[in-house]
């Protein structure tokens, strides 16, 4: 069995509504948000942008 490549749009979109049931019955869960890490710019980090001015 071989599934026919969509040559237009319309027929892309058709294929893609034609998701069985099955598939899209199951609930969808989303993480919690939850708070960035902080961070900071340490001098490691400053020394391998020292020279960039040169390179751009």
């Amino acid at each position: 069995m071989s599934t026919p490549e969509a040559d237009t749009m319309a027929e892309l979109i058709a294929d893609c509504a034609d998701v069985p049931s099955r598939l899209t019955s199951v609930p969808v869960t989303v993480p919690t948000a939850r708070a960035a890490a902080a961070w900071r710019v340490t001098e490691a980090n400053a020394a391998q942008v020292t020279d960039l001015d040169e390179y751009v």
